[in-house]
C-alpha cells in the first residue's frame, strides 16, 4: 500500500529522501481520484526500493497541499532532491505516470 504522507511525517519521508518521491494528492469525495488511486498502488509495488510512492489526503493535510500549491485533484507530483520536477493533473493513464517517474530515476 502506498505510504500515507501527512503534515506530521512530510519532512521525514519526502524532504530528506535520497530517492525520487511520487505524491498523489487526493480526497475521498473526488471521483477522478478513485481512478488514479489504484494506479498509484500498482506503482508502489513496481517501484519499491527505487522510489517512494505516497498519497496525501488534501482534506486532512492542508499544510502539504498548500506547500505544493495544489489547486486541482488528483495531482501527482514527482519530487527529486526535495524539489518538484514534474507533475500530472487529472485522471491520466498509468503510462503517463510511469514515463514521468522513469525520467527522474
Amino acid at each position: 500500500m502506498a505510504i500515507e504522507i501527512t503534515d506530521a511525517n512530510y519532512e521525514e519521508i519526502v524532504a530528506n529522501s535520497s530517492i525520487p518521491v511520487v505524491i498523489d494528492f487526493w480526497a475521498a469525495w473526488c471521483g477522478p481520484c478513485k481512478m488514479v488511486g489504484p494506479l498509484i498502488e500498482e506503482m508502489h509495488s513496481e517501484y519499491e526500493g527505487r522510489a517512494i510512492i505516497g498519497k496525501v489526503d488534501v482534506d486532512q493535510n492542508p499544510g502539504i497541499a498548500g506547500k505544493f500549491g495544489i489547486r486541482n485533484i488528483p495531482t501527482v507530483a514527482f519530487i527529486k532532491g526535495g524539489d518538484v520536477v514534474d507533475k500530472s493533473v487529472g485522471a491520466v493513464p498509468k503510462t503517463q505516470l510511469t514515463t514521468k517517474l522513469d525520467a527522474i530515476l
